[in-house]
């Protein structure tokens, strides 16, 4: 009484959808990589239980500025990349600028001498600074760091704070002092003494 007809119906399972995301990570700067480390993701949703994926951190900031926390993905065993539709999102790695005060003391030289009726020089400055952080290599200087004398009296450098500029853009609060320094030619004595008769 019956002509059946067979249809066959569709089971279809689609990928499942996974999204992984480093986290946005931030410091002041302090000379040292800023790395996402050994931390997990900040995101990591759609993984069925049992299955899932190890992370490798690739992405690094160390001067003031920022650069992607990028990274990459290893399935664990029993995770089939064709069970899944996985899209990876790299937060970002911030360094700020160093805000604490450094304190550059430019210390003149000094020299002393008697008057002899030639030139005398004293050249050069030492450096002292508040924070080990900041290096001497951080700033550059324009003047001319040289006392030049020859007769009796005091002749003084004068450098200036405007002789030295800080070129590492990683630090924002720095200072340079100038303790003076001199030459001193001192003068020659001489005495006559007449003839006694």
């Amino acid at each position: 009484n019956y002509t059946i007809n067979v249809v066959p119906g569709t089971l279809t399972v689609t990928r499942k959808v996974v999204t992984l995301k480093s986290a946005n990570l931030s410091k002041s700067y302090d000379g040292n990589a800023l790395t996402n480390g050994e931390e997990n993701l900040e995101t990591e949703e759609g993984w069925v239980t049992g299955e899932g994926a190890t992370y490798t951190f690739t992405g690094s900031q160390t001067e003031v500025g920022e650069s992607p926390n990028s990274f990459t993905y290893t399935l664990n065993d029993g995770t089939k990349a064709e069970n899944y539709e996985i899209s990876t999102v790299a937060g970002t790695l911030k360094v700020t600028s160093y805000t604490e005060a450094i304190t550059v003391t430019i210390t003149e030289h000094s020299g002393e001498a008697k008057y002899d009726g030639q030139i005398h020089n004293v050249t050069g400055y030492d450096v002292t600074i508040n924070d080990s952080l900041y290096a001497e290599s951080d700033f550059s200087f324009s003047g001319d760091a040289t006392i030049s004398g020859t007769n009796a009296g005091i002749y003084e450098m004068n450098l200036t704070e405007a002789d030295f500029t800080n070129t590492n853009s990683n630090f924002e609060n720095v200072t340079f002092v100038i303790v003076p320094g001199k030459l001193e030619i001192a003068k020659r004595s001489v005495t006559l003494t007449s003839a006694s008769d």
